[in-house]
């Protein structure tokens, strides 16, 4: 008898469950449909999202002696676990970008999050370094598909005047992301690196089941851009096809190259300047560690908001203004940094690289919204995917670049004064962007 009522119950409960689950759906979509707040909501949950892509991918770095001291591994192959994260990360962004504008764009950052969780939570059970291995390249597929879909996800959703501070809140919720990636290792002290893995992993997964209730599609056609040239490529095009279409676009191909110019700078600059801090200053490590992070990414954060504050305001009256305002900060953070490289006062050098943090991060928050404005909406996230392959593989040969130079004995000044120069190439390219698009 108590089975029989057993069963009973279990099935009207799992029929309940299916009843509730319906009705939550349903009104999650008609208050999506209905409420002015819901483009917000969607940078919100995408900024934890970009919160958690950032610090799973990071955290491996911050935690280098709890896993070297149970997988014996040399330097070498340590930095491979980073290095085939960012090759393949680079090399299938272009493709990621392709299939989040043929399909439903929310699902896919669920699942690519869903994925990239579980292989960090999975990442906790490695005993090998090929284990690990596996697991960087596997990461490097999953949150290959995450920028280029929710960058063109926020801007189906934000059109017109909050396009720019839309985009710029997300950044700084990646950026959040990464300065947070000291977590992993004060985790791995207090616990261990498996603890930190199984940690993080699990509280990804429990937020891609929370967003499959919550993150929903825009169906709407943008009609804000009307100046943009529409690419007919067909009802079906072919990835390539695509890849072609951009690469052909003399607007996009301006914009990839103040992309790659302003990669390059910043991977150099981010790899070396706690090097020239400690070493020209004669500062230890942990100052100089301070002076090249700490005070370095605040000031890019408070740049990245008003960025993209100053640049809605500023287009409510120019509609050039998100190429505009990008131009201007890489014409001030140009000569920061060349002031900097010569600069034998600490004050005057972490000043003028705060500035450059500060301005130069103008770009990143207009980068999508610029290229609302050169390219077919059909086709935004391949577009975004190509620059990241850009900015990936020339910012790795920057470091490389900048290795090389120190081998043969250039001061690190005079690469910071010949990374101004790209920034101002960067600059200039813009300012021939805005031209050619006033013209259209």
């Amino acid at each position: 008898m108590f089975l029989k009522h057993t069963s009973t119950f279990e099935k009207y409960a799992a029929k309940s469950g299916v009843y509730i689950l319906n009705i939550v759906t349903q009104f999650t979509e008609s208050s999506i449909q209905k409420s002015s707040f819901y483009p917000w909501l969607v940078v919100a949950m995408l900024c934890v999202v970009g919160l958690l892509n950032y610090l799973d991918r990071m955290m491996i770095t911050t935690m280098r002696s709890s896993i070297v001291s149970e997988i014996h591994m040399t330097d070498a192959q340590f930095g491979l676990l980073t290095s085939v994260f960012l090759w393949v990360y680079g090399l299938l962004s272009p493709l990621a970008g392709f299939i989040a504008d043929k399909f439903n764009k929310s699902r896919i950052i669920i699942v690519s999050l869903l994925i990239w969780s579980g292989v960090t939570f999975l990442t906790a059970y490695a005993t090998s370094f090929e284990y690990l291995l596996a697991t960087r390249a596997l990461m490097g597929i999953s949150e290959a598909f995450y920028i280029p879909t929710a960058l063109a996800l926020i801007m189906d959703y934000h059109r017109g005047n909050t396009r720019s501070s839309a985009n710029s809140v997300h950044i700084m919720g990646i950026m959040v992301g990464q300065s947070l990636g000291f977590i992993g290792g004060w985790l791995a002290e207090a616990h261990s690196w498996n603890f930190a893995f199984n940690i993080l992993g699990g509280i990804g997964m429990l937020y891609a089941v929370v967003l499959i209730f919550c993150l929903r599609d825009n169906k709407e056609p943008d009609q804000t851009e009307t100046s943009v040239e529409k690419a007919d490529l067909g009802n079906k095009p072919k990835f390539f096809a695509v890849i072609r279409y951009l690469l052909t676009n003399k607007n996009y191909l301006k914009t990839l190259f103040t992309w790659s110019m302003i990669g390059i700078v910043g991977w150099v600059i981010g790899g070396w300047l706690p090097t020239f801090y400690k070493e020209k200053f004669s500062l230890s490590q942990t100052m100089a560690g301070v002076y090249a992070t700490g005070y370095f990414h605040t000031a890019s954060i408070i740049g990245v908001l008003v960025g993209g504050f100053l640049a809605d305001r500023w287009s409510r009256t120019n509609k050039y203004a998100r190429i505009l305002l990008p131009m201007i900060g890489l014409c001030i953070a140009a000569p920061a940094i060349f002031i900097a490289g010569y600069s034998s006062v600490l004050v005057v050098a972490v000043a003028c690289f705060m500035l450059y943090a500060f301005t130069r991060i103008f770009s990143d928050g207009n980068m999508m919204p610029i290229l609302c404005m050169v390219v077919d909406q059909k086709y935004r996230a391949t577009a975004y995917g190509v620059l990241n392959l850009f900015a990936t593989v020339i910012g790795g040969i920057g470091i490389y670049a900048g290795g090389y130079l120190r081998d043969i004995n250039i001061d690190l000044g005079l690469l910071f004064r010949i990374a101004a120069f790209l920034l101002a190439t960067g600059a200039l390219s813009l300012y021939l962007l805005k031209r050619s698009v006033s013209r259209q």
